[in-house]
């Protein structure tokens, strides 16, 4: 009879996993729902998340997210959040450069200039297409030979001689050819005193593309100063990273004079914070620091020289910290004061993180629903790889797209709202009474068993 009861119990137990794992995830389980538009060649569609999105997830690593179809079935799906899921090498290497040289009156065109090259395409003289005059000359920018370099160049390290003090501004372009020219921005470079200290930024950020020459022109000053050192730092990796995405004005609130906090909606992997510099002539030293919640002590996250000063009436600003992307849910700013300080009330900050990909199998029939926003769900999404059994980096491109309908947005704005609790779900009655049951009959069985007197030997 023991051994029955055993055996009884063991078959309720598997019959209520097994009506447990039976009772679907529905769309009403989460707070949140955004419609999905669709385009392109499926079934495979990729989606952009947007940040304003994902803020209303209930878990930090969005376990509690899914998409639906028409018919209310879940899909399966994969996440993309990491950004160096790839080896990355970084290497700094010293370049040649050379002077380009103008007329003082020639304007702001770039410099004709006539070049010597070798057969490997390293440059071995650069000088003026026609012959200048002592005193007439001006020196507009400089010349650099990244041709032996062929990874995609990320920054710029500059070094020139201490008579030139103050911000230099300057455009970069690039080429292959030393014909044809693009474009890569522009590049600031300063030096300055302050407070019997000095301060020095040599630093400037490339597209993160390959180029075998650089050319540097500068606008302000319009000559440019004398080089001792130019360097480039290149980087080769197998993938890029994924695009950053970024914040509304966040607001904080000071602790005390020069401290400032903010507390973000979730903990999120940062990698950049930009702070609003309302007044111009500002300049403070900061130093940034982060917790994940208020029971764990500060940690360092980055340090720089952030300003907005006002030079031949345009303001040159500075206002973003590089981060690591450490998980962080609270953001502490001290301010050197020796520099004015930022005001008595804290300023509002922008922060940004890497973009989130989802990719989802559509099965079924649309349209399809973007689902978030419920603290209990478990993690649901699958590899890239499992989702797509002949994954790849290029495969990935040719996916269709997915988009939040901005158009549904504008009537229903990213709906919140909370789950009906009094609603009858007569699948799960059901399954429950199923359960109930065979517990009774499983019980009454018990008891007859029991009550029945022992056989006469």
């Amino acid at each position: 009879m023991s051994q029955q009861l055993n055996l009884g119990w063991l078959g309720c137990l598997v019959l209520g996993m097994s009506l447990a794992a039976n009772a679907a995830e529905q769309l009403a389980d989460f707070t949140t729902h955004v419609p999905l538009s669709v385009s392109g060649e499926g079934p495979w569609y990729r989606l952009e998340l947007p940040l304003s999105v994902q803020l209303t997830a209930r878990q930090t690593d969005l376990s509690d997210l899914r998409v639906f179809n028409a018919a209310g079935e879940p899909q399966a799906y994969a996440l993309a959040k990491e950004p160096a899921q790839t080896q990355e090498k970084r290497s700094l290497t010293d370049v040649k450069w050379f002077p380009l040289y103008a007329s003082a009156d020639a304007g702001e065109g770039a410099p004709s200039v006539r070049v010597q090259s070798s057969a490997n395409g390293t440059l071995v003289e650069v000088q003026p297409s026609s012959q200048l005059e002592a005193g007439e000359e001006v020196l507009r920018g400089w010349l650099l030979d990244a041709s032996a370099i062929k990874a995609p160049l990320q920054q710029l390290i500059l070094d020139w001689t201490s008579e030139r003090d103050g911000f230099q501004r300057f455009t970069i372009e690039a080429s292959d050819d030393l014909q044809n020219w693009q474009p890569w921005g522009e590049g600031q470079v300063a030096r300055l005193s302050f407070a019997d200290e000095r301060v020095e930024q040599h630093e400037v950020g490339l597209p993160g593309q390959s180029a075998r020459y650089l050319r540097l022109l500068w606008t302000a000053p319009s000559a440019a100063p004398v080089l001792i050192a130019a360097q480039l730092e290149s980087s080769s990796r197998q993938s890029l990273p994924l695009p950053l995405v970024w914040s509304e004005a966040l607001s904080g609130s000071t602790l005390k004079a020069g401290e400032y906090t903010w507390q973000l909606p979730m903990g999120l992997n940062v990698e950049r914070l930009q702070v609003e510099l309302s007044q111009p002539n500002s300049l403070a030293p900061v130093t940034l620091a982060g917790r994940r919640d208020s029971s764990l002590p500060w940690q360092p996250l980055s340090s720089g020289l952030l300003y907005r000063l006002t030079q031949s009436g345009q303001d040159v600003v500075q206002n973003e910290l590089p981060l690591t992307g450490q998980t962080v849910q609270q953001l502490k700013l001290t301010v050197d004061e020796r520099g004015g300080g930022l005001g008595t009330e804290a300023p509002t900050v922008r922060y940004a993180v890497r973009a989130t990909a989802l990719v989802f199998l559509a099965r079924g029939a649309g349209p399809y629903t973007l689902a978030l926003g419920n603290p209990s769900v478990k993690a649901a999404n699958l590899s890239l790889a499992t989702l797509i059994p002949d994954y790849s980096a290029a495969k990935l491109a040719t996916l269709g797209t997915a988009q939040v309908d901005r158009g549904a947005a504008l009537t229903t704005p990213v709906v919140e709202t909370p789950r009906v609790v009094g609603g009858t779900d007569w699948k799960k009655f059901g399954l429950w009474g199923v359960l109930l049951l065979s517990v009774l009959f499983l019980a009454a069985m018990a008891a007859s068993l029991l009550r029945k007197p022992p056989a006469k030997s």
